[in-house]
């Protein structure tokens, strides 16, 4: 039993995107016994590309279902069947992000037509769908259009079907459904982690965290573990069976965060931010020990744009104005930023010159008063990680609001 799906989004950023046109047919590989299609509300802007593409226009959606009223039709539909679609990756992504918004797990197994084809029909010049069913003589109605390209998937899932003399894809379909593969594995367990900054845990069958770590992507870090050939990693690649993650947004809230918990990583900064002869300059830091670096930097790169963006300023043309601007030392301020989340925002407390408490608040929270800020604040009992000279970046880019501290 199969279910051929099609899906058109709204075009927003990845993993951001939502649906907006499905169409779900029920297969079982002689006739169709089920459909279901439907334009879906978005809650959200169509992009410009996306309506000239399937000339669905935002009015076109405003009085559609939205997901979580077909939901249910959706589970019932494709209940005890192999998901089918022509990059099916990205459907069943589609799918599983909007069921995750509802605080549903939608599992099921899948099957991708693409390389179907280029296994069974080789040779042609293009495999996207337009052009291989025009090639094949596969009417297409509607294309960029769920029902038309999910109709079309269908036809071209029978062809592919009668076109498999060895059963290549009911074995592809058992061999999925009954064999925990390690391929599988990774899919599975990377398949919604997120391209973004954040703390990752990797936890065992008894969940207990076997590996844990701050990364710059989630989603490219553990897809990295596992593609490792590494000895380092053989005992996490093996023992892995779930992956959990906390987003932090940036690297100041990461570097707060292991300090609350009193976690130790050191951090290799090497390069360093100079001011000779007029002129700002990035260097290495063991080129000159007895010059202190006004900041330091990870890389030669990230200081060259410093600079880039120093140079821009004319108040910076004295370097004691920049120190000014940027130095911590014996400030209040409560400075303000952005949180690790749409619709939260990050605050810094600083006292005396140094990092004391962090927290966080959503949008339409008042935190005007320090009895407010009380009962939101995480205090930081060590400074093991360099927040000052983070800080100082970040003041640097305009990351924060400053504001005096509130009585």
């Amino acid at each position: 039993m199969y279910s051929i799906i099609d899906i058109e989004s709204n075009g927003a950023g990845f993993r951001k995107e939502s649906i907006i046109d499905i169409a779900i047919y029920r297969y079982d590989g002689q006739k169709i016994i089920d459909q279901f299609i439907s334009l879906v509300n978005p809650e959200s802007d169509i992009t410009p590309f996306v309506q000239k593409l399937t000339n669905i226009t935002p009015k076109m959606v405003k009085t559609a279902p939205k997901f979580h009223e077909i939901a249910k039709r959706v589970i019932e539909i494709t209940a005890n069947t192999t998901l089918v679609g022509h990059n099916i990756d990205f459907d069943y992504r589609m799918l599983r992000q909007s069921f995750k918004r509802l605080g549903y797990d939608f599992k099921i197994n899948t099957l991708d037509t693409i390389p179907l084809a280029k296994k069974l029909v080789p040779d042609e010049v293009s495999y996207s769908l337009g052009k291989l069913v025009k090639s094949l003589g596969i009417p297409l109605t509607n294309h960029h259009r769920a029902e038309g390209d999910a109709r079309a998937t269908l036809e071209l899932f029978r062809l592919l079907i009668s076109k498999d003399t060895k059963n290549e894809i009911i074995q592809k379909q058992h061999e999925e459904s009954n064999a925990k593969t390690y391929i599988n594995k990774i899919k599975e367990l990377t398949q919604d982690l997120p391209n973004e900054k954040g703390f990752v845990y990797f936890q065992n069958e008894a969940g207990k965290i076997i590996f844990s770590d701050h990364v710059q992507d989630v989603n490219k870090f553990s897809k990295k573990v596992f593609n490792s050939k590494s000895k380092k990693w053989e005992e996490i690649q093996r023992e892995v069976e779930q992956i959990n993650y906390e987003l932090t947004g940036t690297d100041i809230i990461a570097k707060l965060v292991m300090n609350s918990r009193n976690i130790k990583k050191r951090e290799v900064l090497p390069f360093g931010l100079y001011f000779r002869n007029n002129k700002y300059l990035v260097e290495k830091n063991k080129l000159n020990k007895q010059e202190k670096p006004i900041l330091k930097f990870r890389s030669f790169t990230q200081g060259v744009k410093a600079v880039q963006f120093i140079t821009k300023q004319d108040e910076f043309k004295d370097a004691e104005v920049f120190r000014k601007k940027i130095e911590l030392t014996k400030k209040n301020e409560l400075l303000l930023g952005t949180g690790r989340k749409l619709g939260e925002k990050l605050f810094i407390l600083i006292e005396n010159g140094k990092v004391g408490a962090y927290g966080f608040y959503e949008l339409f929270t008042q935190i005007q008063t320090m009895s407010k800020i009380s009962k939101l604040k995480i205090d930081l009992p060590l400074q093991s990680v360099d927040l000052n000279n983070e800080l100082q970046l970040a003041l640097l880019r305009g990351d924060f609001e400053t504001l005096p501290l509130p009585k």
